[in-house]
């Protein structure tokens, strides 16, 4: 764009026309905008013509998503991962001279995977397992949240319980899953019994150490306010703590697969830990390695749920 004719007050007021318009559009905070500029050039006046290069344009660019840019970073170093992953395991069992019934190619379990999508088999074991595993889910952390909050207000009750609670936890599951199923059946109800057991635990001591965490100069502000009970409840006690208690509920949400595997493994017609038990017997290598995987992609699913209620109720700490 060439300009023959401009005089320095034309120039000087669209200067002042330009910063008046950046300064109108700036309705954000400076740091998520990138300012951009669009140069023009004139020819000076005088004896020799000389091109001036002056500023005639300033814009605003659309500020940068910076939790896209971490996420997309985060999903190729996932991808990386797992294409490395992939290519080791073919090498190893390609050239590394292993029975394919010890060590199966990425390619003989992915057939053995499309073959058991195809006969409705692994949709059918995994939609149960994955039914035992939310209903223990949801039962242990209700309970876990219940005893803990009450064990969080009364000191009393809590040195009456410790000893009983950690004594809960020195007994390996697996040693009382049999005990269980013969009392309450080889059926739904022991399986989500035992998944609630594993995710009690650590949902409950973080329910305790959030709920004792909550500073005691907001308890003093909402008495100050006469706030009732159920009001300190909901507007302090539970969002102060909430970090806390999602903290364990990730933990819970991982361990309440192994829960459920262990009585599948114990007694079960159906399920993954089924068919795990049925690969095996059965030498059926690539069927055990789809449902380890199907059991991975399970737990990655439970802790990705949580971690965005993380990202939907804990906005306020940013």
């Amino acid at each position: 764009m060439i300009r023959r004719n401009s005089g320095a007050d034309s120039n000087s007021l669209d200067r002042r026309r330009i910063k008046a318009q950046c300064e109108s559009d700036l309705t954000v905070p400076k740091t998520q905008f990138v300012f951009g500029t669009r140069f023009c050039i004139r020819l000076s006046r005088g004896l020799f013509l000389r091109p001036v290069i002056y500023l005639c344009e300033a814009f605003l660019l659309p500020p940068r998503n910076d939790e896209t840019d971490i996420m997309t970073k985060r999903l190729t170093h996932i991808l990386i991962s797992m294409l490395t992953f992939i290519l080791g395991w073919y090498l190893l069992s390609r050239f590394g001279n292993i029975p394919n019934f010890i060590l199966p190619s990425p390619l003989s379990v992915w057939t053995r995977f499309v073959k058991a999508v195809n006969d409705g088999s692994l949709p059918y074991h995994t939609g149960i397992t994955l039914s035992e595993i939310v209903l223990g889910l949801i039962v242990g952390v209700l309970f876990a949240t219940v005893v803990g909050y009450a064990l969080a207000k009364s000191r009393s009750l809590e040195r009456v319980l410790s000893p009983y609670l950690v004594a809960s936890q020195a007994i390996p599951v697996v040693a009382i899953a049999p005990l269980l199923v013969i009392w309450l059946g080889d059926g739904i109800l022991s399986k989500v019994v035992i998944c609630a057991l594993i995710v009690f635990f650590p949902v409950l001591v973080n329910t305790i150490v959030g709920v004792r965490a909550v500073p005691t100069a907001l308890y003093d502000l909402m008495n100050s306010l006469h706030a009732t009970r159920a009001q300190i409840l909901w507007k302090v006690e539970v969002p102060a703590s909430l970090p806390v208690f999602l903290g364990g509920l990730r933990i819970g949400a991982t361990l309440s697969v192994i829960g459920a595997i262990v009585g599948e493994l114990v007694s079960a017609e159906q399920g993954l830990g089924f068919l795990l038990q049925l690969g095996d017997f059965q030498y059926d290598t690539p069927m055990v390695f789809v449902a380890v995987f199907m059991l991975v992609t399970l737990a990655l699913m439970l802790y990705g749920i949580v971690t965005l209620l993380e990202k939907r109720f804990l906005k306020w700490q940013n």
